[in-house]
Formats: C-alpha cells, sequence, structure tokens
C-alpha cells in the first residue's frame, strides 16, 4: 500500500471516529434531556377520595398575651386585638393553624405547580395568614397593605435563605420555595412580634386548619399513606390512612397536647 493510500485510510478511520463520538454525544444529551423532564402523575378527580377532621387541643390551653406595638407608631394607629398566634384554641378544644399533609405514600411521583399565586399579606402589623401551605416552586405574592416598612425574613434549612425589606404599600414581592420544607418560620426584622410559618411539600395534598380547628384535603388517590398533621408549637401527630376511590374519609381527627 503506497503512502497515498495509507494517507486516505487514516483519514477515512478519523472520520467515522469523530462521528461515532459524536453519536454518543447526541445519546448523552437526550437522556439527560429526559431526566431533566419528569413525567407528571395523571390525577383521576372521578376516582379520587377527600379527606378531613379536627384538629383538637387536649387539657388547658395557653393563654394568648397581648403584643405591645408602641415602638412603631403606624402599627399602634392600626389597632385590633393584637393578640399572640402561637396556640390559638377556642372553647370548644379545636386548634388552628395546623398544617396537615401527605407525609407519605405518594413515592416519586411529580405533580404539577399551580400557577395560581398564593397571597400573604402585612396588615395591622400582623402576617395574615398566620400559617401558609404552598407546593415547593409555587410563587407567593408577598404584600405589606400598612403604613410602616416591614421586612421578611424566612429562615429554612433546606431552602435558600432572603431578606428583604418592602416600603409603606410598596410593590408586591413575588418569591417561591424550591423544595420541600415543613415548616419555615418566617419573622419581620422590623418588628419582633411578627412571625408566620410556611408549609411547603412537593405534592397539592394539603391544608391548613381554620378557626374551628377543620381541615380537608381533596381530590387524593385510592393507596396506602401516612398523614401529618404539624404545629408550630405543639410538634407533630401522624396516623395510617387506607384510601378507597371515591370513598371519603371523613373525621380523620387529631389531639395535641401541651408540651
Amino acid at each position: 500500500m503506497n503512502r497515498k493510500s495509507l494517507a486516505l485510510t487514516a483519514l477515512l478511520s478519523l472520520l467515522m471516529l469523530v462521528a461515532l463520538i459524536g453519536c454518543g454525544k447526541k445519546e448523552e444529551n437526550t437522556e439527560q434531556s429526559t431526566s431533566e423532564t419528569p413525567k407528571m402523575a395523571t390525577l383521576d378527580k372521578s376516582q379520587a377520595a377527600s379527606v378531613s377532621g379536627i384538629a383538637k387541643f387536649e387539657g388547658t390551653a395557653p393563654k394568648p398575651t397581648k403584643i405591645d406595638m408602641s415602638q412603631d407608631p403606624a402599627c399602634k394607629k392600626a389597632g385590633g386585638e393584637n393578640m399572640t398566634e402561637t396556640v390559638v384554641v377556642d372553647d370548644k378544644g379545636d386548634l388552628a393553624n395546623v398544617f396537615v399533609y401527605v407525609k407519605d405514600g405518594l413515592g416519586d411521583q411529580n405533580f404539577q405547580v399551580p400557577k395560581d399565586k398564593l397571597t400573604l399579606d402585612q396588615q395591622g402589623c400582623r402576617y395574615h395568614p398566620h400559617v401558609l401551605g404552598a407546593m415547593a416552586g409555587q410563587t407567593i405574592e408577598i404584600k405589606n397593605s400598612d403604613d410602616t416598612t416591614h421586612n421578611i425574613h424566612p429562615s429554612p434549612k433546606d431552602n435558600k435563605e432572603w431578606n428583604e425589606s418592602q416600603p409603606p404599600k410598596g410593590a408586591d414581592l413575588e418569591k417561591n420555595f424550591a423544595r420541600q420544607e415543613v415548616l419555615i418560620p418566617v419573622k419581620c426584622n422590623q418588628h419582633p412580634w411578627m412571625k408566620m410559618y410556611i408549609g411547603v411539600v412537593k405534592h397539592p395534598f394539603f391544608a391548613v386548619t381554620d378557626k374551628d380547628g377543620k381541615f380537608e384535603i381533596k381530590d387524593l388517590p385510592a393507596g396506602d399513606y401516612t398523614l401529618a398533621a404539624v404545629h408550630e408549637k405543639l410538634g407533630e401527630q401522624t396516623m395510617k390512612l387506607h384510601v378507597e376511590a371515591k370513598k371519603d374519609m371523613k373525621d380523620q381527627n387529631f389531639t395535641f397536647k401541651a408540651h
């Protein structure tokens, strides 16, 4: 074989090697792209069920204390009852502000993040609501309805911490939390009595008990689950659930005691 033939053979071998490498990269990129776009779970609401119940407090509930807002004239002017919200219990023992969610049983399913924004308002130098539930990645619109500056400062462990001021009746802030975390404490550095909590989960099956202690989780598919109820002060309670298709489960109640 002459030199010309050898050079041509070497060139063809090189071109074949480049082509093989290119194909390998293309396949690798395709796999990576697929893994970055997880398949979303399909919910058949016609076959799902709801889970509802009440959170109760057993024993003598601690009495709320009055908040002194005199350090800020705008807060003092806003008026209102201004009582602490650490443990809110009515005369029937119903416990408000408990975050209830499916803790286990959904496997590695992925769920579509709602496009609807959630609202967290600062009014009367208080956070409204005191406990907020959100899906990971869901937008939280933060408002300042007061005539004073507020400072919003979440302190998460598994999400990015941030700390931003918001002027009186200023432009809304839009934030979200990328990862599941229950519960994230939020405070205002300007007003130390302002505190609230955000429960972030990676699915839509959660609720917060209202002033009557009631909660309802809708459209849960049939299956076996662990349901958890978390309170900022009183800790966590759990129960096992066997959910059947189209069979609503009522009276799934939780009872908390003073620590």
